[in-house]
């Protein structure tokens, strides 16, 4: 057994032992739920090429994500680079050349269209960063241009560092301003040097910038952790697994003598052409294996289907699918009010039209629907009719596919040189105006803010506490959206029987309520170094597999297997080694992946996506990604957006300066405490020294939080007479206390540097009173040297 956080099963299939911290990502591309597709392939692209002879190569082809690079890279050349110009004939090249020079334009437009950006436009968070004084005209024109060009200039070669120097080699120097703020906005949000790169910058001095507690060190993490670092703030993770990756694993299995890497979470790059995991695997010279099309299905009695029925069945599934589609249409209004689920409406649809009534045609429609709910993580039943595929217009397009050895391969990548924290499970943030505290398996971390990565599972379990407690809307967004559930059976064989020449085949029952067990075995046979098959369990099923003893699901996938092979004289030996996933047990995750649930919509990821406590704890995540929702670039890609976000609002509020003076003085203060002239519960109060009567100012000082393992506490400050000081002392409890202070004094809590200059004035008499008593006592003890 491998010294982690997660047991795994080894041995003898026959004495199987669940896995409770597997995940199982779907290979989830909108590519999936698009209805004018001939068939939608079990999350990975439409299986209408996958299950037709396509005429590039299935051969087992291995590529690189540089092949798309390569295309790029023959049309710009270091020496023929774009100038910012509202002409187009701004490039020094000969003026002959300007359809080369269109063409290059066009290029680089696509390379920054595939990360995202508009053709023409300037995305939103280049608007509140200021890129241009003025939005529109010539300026935003060759901004753009300039924008592109820095894009597609390092995406050429993304494992070394872009200088803005570099980047400004071939612009104009009129126009090196526009790479200045081009630059700054790519590097900062994480459009280039992303990743594991050479030849970075020194990095800038920590002592200036604010202090970051991470919590979860997945992809969301770990991403948010390493751009942070590069940018100069102080980060710590914690991490309740003993491992890093979160809904990332690659297991390595083994028995006699066979070896494989085994997903049993995230497993699928879904479309390469933008995605920041082809641009990781690039930089880690990674090779990237092309998913290929075959996709055989096979009846529960282990007959191939039937071409004919299962090209008719495809075309009425697709057809059921366009016709919901149109007929959200025509509703839309009235479904912002009142929702109705996808499954429904296809249900409704199906008996209407009478789809698929004989029962081996509605076998196969039960295997496309399985299909559809393993690519969300959802029974049908659970899915928004309005909203279910709200993230198909920003799909990364490209092939999908799988890192040989596994997505093992970028988490340790990610997690080198990270400072995490293992094995603590984060139970309360607690968040105000002096910063952020965090308390885990009795431990209490302090900083400036925090960025909880946490899966929605975990938030919506409410195992952690926050304080003050989550506003409103925020908590809304986390009842509606929906979490849902797939699990995977690993299987290692001492030798491939199904064959090395198709990566997925599926299998078809009649029994609809257990239509999404093992209705897909994956090979990853070519990838994984071994006989490997995974089977996967969707939809009801998905539920249903966690309550049943492992052995159970295991002797039916076997016994699947044996159905589809023994007929073909192959024989299916036993496994050497089984691994079961159990997402819904796993208390780190509660489940596998975001979806729109009955009632929700896109607009409630944003909602989770929001920071709260002015900009003091953020959120990331798959779940807070409205684009790449279900995904690991998803949730890397929600990494360095928070980065992003965490630096811009560090610049706002100043909080990247740390005055020394001010530390100074709070140092100081905590000293005036010391001896203060009141104390009561977590109140302490000072008194003005200077004579007067009852009605004077006194400084009142609230230590918020409980005190653990000596860590100081988070101290807020107010202002209010003697008089009402003793009042308050004369009450019992510190929540009774507080209420008096808003209700009837009231009195405001503020940090340190909220106290006004009343409150300095009166520090200060408070420093030269404690300092003169100091003074005379050493005067008195014949201390005091002229």
């Amino acid at each position: 057994m491998e010294n982690d956080s997660d047991p795994t099963l080894t041995g003898d299939p026959s004495q199987p032992s669940p896995l409770p911290n597997a995940a199982g990502e779907p290979p989830k591309s909108p590519l999936l739920k698009r209805r004018r597709r001939k068939k939608l392939f079990p999350g990975m692209v439409p299986s209408h090429a996958l299950r037709q002879h396509s005429s590039r190569s299935s051969g087992g082809v291995v590529y690189n994500e540089k092949n798309m690079d390569d295309l790029f890279q023959e049309q710009i050349a270091d020496d023929d680079l774009p100038s910012a110009s509202s002409s187009s004939r701004s490039r020094r090249i000969p003026s002959s050349s300007s359809s080369r020079l269109a063409r290059d334009l066009d290029v680089e437009a696509q390379i920054a269209i595939s990360v995202g950006f508009p053709v023409d436009s300037l995305i939103e968070e280049e608007i509140e960063s200021n890129v241009i004084p003025i939005i529109g005209g010539a300026s935003q024109a060759n901004y753009i241009i300039v924008r592109n060009h820095i894009v597609a200039r390092w995406r050429t070669n993304p494992s070394v560092w872009l200088s803005e120097e570099a980047a400004a080699a071939a612009i104009r120097s009129e126009h090196h301003q526009l790479v200045t703020a081009a630059h700054s906005f790519l590097r900062r949000y994480s459009y280039i040097n992303f990743g594991i790169v050479r030849n970075p910058p020194p990095l800038p001095s920590s002592a200036s910038f604010p202090s970051v507690i991470i919590v979860g060190a997945g992809f969301a993490g770990l991403g948010a952790a390493r751009h942070l670092i590069s940018l100069g703030f102080k980060v710590i993770v914690l991490e309740g697994r003993l491992r890093p990756g979160g809904r990332v694993l690659t297991r390595k299995m083994h028995g006699a003598g066979v070896v494989a890497a085994a997903d049993l979470g995230g497993s699928v790059l879904t479309g390469i052409n933008g995605n920041p995991l082809g641009v990781l695997a690039r930089q880690l010279g990674l090779p990237l294996h092309k998913v290929r099309d075959k996709c055989p299905l096979y009846l529960p009695d282990g007959r191939p289907v039937d071409r004919a029925v299962d090209s008719r069945i495809e075309v009425a599934f697709n057809q059921l699918l366009e016709k919901v589609c149109k007929l959200r249409q025509a509703i839309m209004d009235e479904l912002k009010s009142v929702d109705v689920s996808l499954g429904e409406a296809l249900e409704a649809f199906r008996r209407v039209y009478g789809v698929a009534e004989p029962p081996e045609e509605r076998m196969l429609l039960n295997w496309h629907l399985a299909n559809l709910e393993y690519a969300n993580a959802a029974l049908l039943s659970d899915l928004s009719l309005a909203f279910w595929d709200q993230d198909d217009p920003y799909e990364m397009g490209g092939d999908h596919c799988f890192i040989p050895g596994g997505n093992g391969h970028f988490i340790r990548s990610l997690a080198e040189g990270i400072p995490i924290f293992y094995g603590k499970t984060v139970n309360r943030i607690q968040y105000g105006c002096d910063g952020v505290i965090v308390y885990a398996d009795g431990q209490t971390f302090r900083g400036d803010m925090a960025l909880c990565t946490v899966s929605l599972g975990v938030l919506k379990k409410g195992v952690i506490e926050f304080v003050p407690p989550l506003p409103p809307q925020k908590q809304e967004a986390i009842d509606r959206l929906g979490f849902g559930l797939l699990n995977k059976v690993a299987m290692l064989f001492p030798y491939d029987f199904w064959g090395g020449s198709i990566d997925t085949f599926g299998h078809l029952t009649g029994d609809s309520c257990q239509r999404g067990e093992f209705f897909l075995f994956y090979s990853y046979s070519s990838v994984s170094g071994g006989p490997l098959l995974v089977a996967l369990v969707a939809g009801e099923s998905a539920i249903t597999f966690e309550k049943a003893p492992p052995t159970e699901p295991v002797e039916r996938a076997l016994s699947i297997l044996r159905g589809i092979f023994a007929p073909k004289g192959i024989q299916v030996p036993d496994p050497l080694q089984v691994v079961c996933t159990r997402w819904g047990a796993d208390k780190f995750t509660y489940g596998s992946y975001s979806y729109v649930a009955v009632g929700s919509s896109g607009d409630d990821y944003d909602i989770l996506a929001e920071s709260i406590g002015n900009g003091r704890v953020f959120f990331a995540g798959e779940a807070t990604n409205r684009r790449y929702p279900a995904t690991m670039h998803g949730a890397l890609l929600s990494g360095f957006r928070e980065a992003a976000n965490i630096s811009t609002a560090a610049a706002k509020s100043k909080l990247q300066v740390v005055d020394k003076a001010n530390v100074e003085e709070a140092m100081d203060l905590d000293n005036l405490f010391k001896s203060s002239d009141l104390s009561f519960g977590s109140f302490s109060a000072l008194h003005d020294p200077t004579p007067g009567n009852s009605d004077s100012i006194s400084l009142v000082r609230v230590g918020i939080g409980e005190r653990k393992q000596g860590s100081g506490l988070l101290f807020l400050y107010g202002l209010i007479s003697k008089k009402q000081v003793l009042e308050l002392a004369g009450i019992d409890g510190d929540e009774q206390r507080l209420n008096l202070m808003y209700r009837s004094f009231g009195t405001k809590l503020v940090g340190r540097n909220g106290l006004g200059s009343q409150g300095e004035a009166l520090i200060s008499r408070i420093k030269a009173s404690k300092s003169s008593s100091k003074t005379k006592i050493g005067l008195i003890n014949g201390t005091h040297h002229s």
